[in-house]
């Protein structure tokens, strides 16, 4: 996956924005890129003066992911099980995380999709079990693009703060890209928590 990795961060520094797009989309149909780490060098690489604005090249990163996981969701819904019992193990979709994603569908409902965004692997694939389940689309594409969106920003703002000592840290990133998203997973589900509070009190 390193190798992959060093691939589309060199396709952005090649290629710029063109390149982060291509990488967000391939890593929201499966494809092992790692996000956790090419969001940051996105944002290094924004700092340096190799991407122009910070604004776009976050939205770029969104806009990507939400390509990548029409993508996905289309596979799912038109492709069906038995497409994805062919092709899933080359994008990680295997019968156990086919199994977590439905847990936190069992679990969470919809909301389960904004979850899954920060969930390493999982985040990747979780467009095709929505198809598979037939999701309603607008609740798909909310929830889709929230988690999108917070996790692009948080990622590519650090990377933005480290600037040009991002390839110094870069061996210690995915503990603290993880850190981030966890944090990122708890503020989330005590938004909704809170939300669904507020409307129970409100009926």
């Amino acid at each position: 996956m390193e190798h992959l990795q060093q691939l589309i961060i060199g396709l952005v520094d090649t290629f710029g924005y063109g390149g982060l797009f291509i990488g967000m989309a391939l890593g929201n149909i499966g494809a092992p890129i790692g996000s956790e780490v090419v969001l940051p060098a996105a944002g290094a690489l924004t700092a340096t003066g190799h991407l122009p604005f910070l604004w776009a090249t976050i939205a770029v990163s969104v806009a990507g992911e939400m390509v990548g996981g029409s993508a996905g969701y289309a596979i799912g819904r038109f492709g069906g099980r038995p497409l994805i019992d062919r092709y899933g193990k080359y994008v990680h979709l295997t019968h156990a995380n086919l199994d977590r994603v439905h847990a936190f569908f069992e679990r969470y409902g919809n909301f389960a999709i904004f979850i899954c965004r920060f969930v390493p692997v999982i985040r990747g694939i979780v467009s095709i079990p929505a198809g598979l389940a037939e999701m309603n689309l607008a609740h798909f594409y909310l929830w889709y693009f929230l988690g999108s969106a917070v996790f692009c920003a948080a990622l590519i703002e650090l990377g933005n703060a480290l600037g040009a000592h991002f390839d110094t840290v870069l061996p210690l990133f995915h503990k603290w890209g993880l850190i981030v998203l966890v944090l990122a997973v708890v503020a989330g589900v005590v938004a909704y928590v809170m939300a669904r509070r507020s409307r129970a009190r409100a009926n």
